[in-house]
């Protein structure tokens, strides 16, 4: 009888335990509802969950703080309302069992000053997060980077969903936005500019192999590709604008990630109970070798790398609100010369000693001051660096001795004071105003055997200069359809003084709550690579800095948009835009094809001039469906031009200029909760279309004679590799239990294993022109537990 009741007791505990986990699969969502322009809390708004067969809600406190308890996971809606501000829904936000989910919800005023306010299920989720940036310019989402196919939680690479960008190859990240050089991306973080933050990168670039920023500390940002905000400068072509998230401050969270790609931990939670502040820290280590072992082909390199990130929120009572954030990364790909001639033959490469490093960093500190009068004051100092460089060595046909045929190593730090004032004088009008001060110092070396049997030394340089950016905008509401932005940015190069004087201008008329017209204009200016101003030149005995005096590289950008709302979660928008660029610089040979704008890292060794011009023009297409239903899609498409002119008077086409890029990103989702087990399944695809990179040919007869590969310069980017074309596939399997989310993905890139071709070479052994080709296809496996 005993043994009944106990077998009793130990099963109906059994069960409950099973129901605890598998049924009460729920989260808490918590946050701050400010104003979108003051960032002033907003007490008294609505908070409510919709959809579900009870209604759960809360109203925010006098500092805007609410809590929604016991809210089932699964993707959500959320409603926010509030008196004298527009009604606002967060569609498809997906609850986790394993995290809290913390938000910071911004409103708009309503100019109308409407009493009673009805909340409607509107909302318009193409609209970026600066409210000052009109055209050109979308959100994204961490969970876009996440579910995209072949994204690899890299917002660089999921930025080829949209119209206008292109990749300019698979095994890096650089992209080419409009027709423009991957260089002319700036990139920002917390309102700052930040030195280019991927591994694997090169001088003179903005993008590298794999992004440094995990997904994992970032927020919902902003991306633009023309037309900026006067805030943004010292930028031609785009700017990714990052936010970051800040720790949960109530529990600890962990979230751990292994895959193919390497191991992936970060941490997050409460400094102490009752203190508001709040730690976010991510660590990541990989090694590529892993591939090679499964049988893809990386090549003989030892290549690895590893990064810290973190994101440290402080709030202080009279001060305002501190952070400090920071990210560091280090990359590395060695190789080592083969003890054996036959196969030197074959390939002159396998006789070679190199190593390729590139580490940077950032570290900073922002705190942001609220006053009463609807305005705040953010200021953030911020301290960066970047060291790259790469040596090779050659192997002596008696393998005993190694000889130094070329070395580089190149630093550069900045340190950075900006401060930005926000000012809402009323619901119609805001102002913004602000600087960013530079302090650049750099340690540049380069030297080269070329033809010679000693190293050569390129350039040797070391010394400090400053730059200046400052700023104003206006923002003003016209009437309730019609919308301004005005605004005026200044670059100064204290170097050799060059500057820019920069108008911006954009306006938004709403024709209709479906119809959408923008028209934006802007002057952006940019700063050349710091080692091409110190490109040395010595003659008879004497150096001279040739292009010390290089100008700020300049262009006009118009673009005209329009955006019809088809319903709450599907738009068309189409864009047509011009650039003309000028300042650029180019050879100072009269007979030199070479411009800058062909660049895609590395400094040019050559004396340039500020003569060079350059166009892009062409029309952009979307249509996109945000997540309904568990389904969402993106199809864009973009006809372009892009031309430069060089220093012989002729135009040609630029080395971006594919003509035409096609590219369909689709997901579907799969919730099955069939005996309490709440799985998640996802599908996704990404395909690209694109028209091939522009090459000048290799003139074979002198590239014979001389041992060595030379050009026909007279058709210069005449040539157009084949088009490209690429599918990725994402599968994943996600699982919500109690307070644990898992999820396992396989990303599947180049899944039909087109070979694409890269680009071609001489081969001084064989007397022939080869192709290499691109990435062929990779399973790129992960697993992720979040609690």
């Amino acid at each position: 009888m005993l043994q009944k009741k106990v077998t009793k007791f130990f099963v109906s505990g059994l069960l409950c335990f099973i129901v605890n986990t598998c049924f009460s699969q729920t989260q808490t969502v918590r946050g701050t509802v400010v104003d979108n322009i003051s960032q002033s809390s907003i007490p008294g708004a609505i908070v409510k969950i919709t959809g579900l067969d009870s209604v759960i809600h809360a109203v925010t406190d006098k500092s805007g703080k609410f809590t929604l308890s016991r809210v089932p996971v699964g993707s959500r809606s959320i409603e926010i309302s509030a008196t004298d501000y527009k009604p606002f829904t967060m569609q498809n936000v997906t609850v986790n069992a394993g995290k809290e989910l913390v938000l910071t919800i911004n409103l708009e005023e309503d100019i109308q000053k409407i009493n009673e306010v009805v909340v409607s299920a509107k909302t318009d989720k193409n609209k970026p997060l600066n409210e000052l940036s009109t055209v050109s310019t979308r959100t994204f989402s961490v969970e876009e980077t996440q579910k995209f196919a072949a994204a690899v939680n890299d917002p660089a690479r999921m930025a080829t969903s949209f119209a206008g960008v292109v990749t300019a190859g698979d095994g890096n990240n650089h992209i080419s936005i409009r027709g423009n050089s991957p260089n002319g991306l700036l990139w920002r973080m917390e309102g700052v500019e930040i030195p280019n933050p991927n591994h694997f990168s090169n001088v003179g670039t903005a993008g590298g192999g794999i992004s440094i920023l995990s997904a994992q500390l970032l927020s919902n940002s902003d991306f633009s590709t023309g037309a900026f905000a006067a805030e943004y400068g010292n930028a031609l072509s785009g700017v990714f604008d990052l936010r970051l998230r800040k720790g949960n401050n109530e529990r600890r969270e962990y979230t751990v990630q292994l895959g193919i790609l390497g191991l992936d931990v970060a941490t997050e939670g409460p400094f102490k109970k009752g203190y508001e502040g709040s730690y976010l820290i991510n660590y990541r280590y990989s090694t590529l070798n892993i591939l090679g072992k499964i049988g893809i082909p990386i090549g003989d390199a030892n290549t690895n790398f590893q990064d810290l990130s973190f994101n440290l929120y402080l709030p202080t009572k009279k001060t305002g609100k501190f952070t400090v954030f920071g990210f560091g990364g280090l990359s590395y790909q060695t190789t080592t010369a083969e003890k054996d001639s036959l196969r030197w033959q074959e390939d002159d490469f396998l006789r070679l000693n190199t190593n390729f490093y590139s580490n940077t960093g950032a570290v900073g500190i922002t705190n942001t001051k609220l006053f009463s009068n609807k305005s705040y004051l953010k200021t953030a100092l911020v301290f960066s660096g970047t060291e790259n460089g790469y040596k090779q060595d050659r192997l002596q046909n008696d393998y005993s001795s190694l000889v130094r045929e070329y070395e580089q190593r190149f630093l550069q730090n900045k340190l950075t004071l900006s401060s930005t004032y926000t000012q809402k004088i009323n619901p119609k009008n805001n102002i913004r105003a602000g600087f960013i001060l530079n302090q650049l110092g750099y340690r540049l070396k380069q030297s080269d055997m070329g033809d010679s049997t000693v190293l050569l030394e390129q350039i040797n340089e070391k010394g400090n200069t400053q730059t200046l950016q400052t700023f104003f905008q206006w923002n003003t509401h016209i009437t309730d359809k019609l919308t301004a932005n005005i605004g005026i940015h200044h670059f100064q190069l204290f170097l050799n003084n060059s500057s820019s004087l920069e108008p911006r201008a954009s306006l938004r008329y709403d024709v209709h709550p479906k119809h959408h017209l923008t028209i934006g204009y802007g002057l952006h200016s940019q700063l050349q690579p710091i080692g091409v101003y110190f490109v040395e030149r010595t003659e008879n005995g004497t150096t001279t800095f040739p292009n010390r005096n290089l100008k700020l590289s300049k262009a006009h950008h118009v673009v005209f948009g329009y955006d019809f709302v088809i319903n709450d979660h599907e738009h068309i928008k189409t864009e047509v835009y011009y650039q003309h660029l000028f300042h650029v610089p180019i050879s100072k040979d009269p007979t030199s094809t070479y411009s800058i704008l062909n660049s895609t890292d590395g400094f040019p060794s050559e004396a340039l001039t500020n003569s060079g011009l350059g166009r892009n023009y062409g029309i952009e297409l979307t249509y996109e469906r945000f997540l309904f239903r568990n389904l969402y899609y993106l199809l864009s498409a973009s006809l372009y031009e892009s031309k430069y002119k060089a220093a012989n008077g002729n135009w040609y086409d630029t080395r971006f200029n594919t003509n035409y890029a096609t590219s369909l990103t689709i997901g579907k989702e799969w919730n099955l909760n069939k005996k309490g087990k709440n799985r998640t399944i996802g599908f996704n695809i990404k395909s690209i279309y694109v028209g091939g990179f522009r090459y000048t040919p290799i003139d074979l007869n002198a590239s014979v004679a001389a041992g060595e590969t030379k050009f026909i310069t007279t058709q210069t980017y005449s040539k157009r590799m084949p088009d490209y074309y690429r599918l990725d596939v994402r599968l994943s399997l996600k699982r919500n239990y109690k307070r644990l989310t898992s999820t396992v993905a396989l990303d599947i890139q180049n899944t039909t294993n087109r070979k694409n071709v890269g680009g071609q070479y001489f081969e001084a052994k064989t007397g022939q022109v080869n192709y290499w080709y691109q990435t062929p296809l990779l399973p790129v496996l992960s697993y992720r537990l979040e609690f």
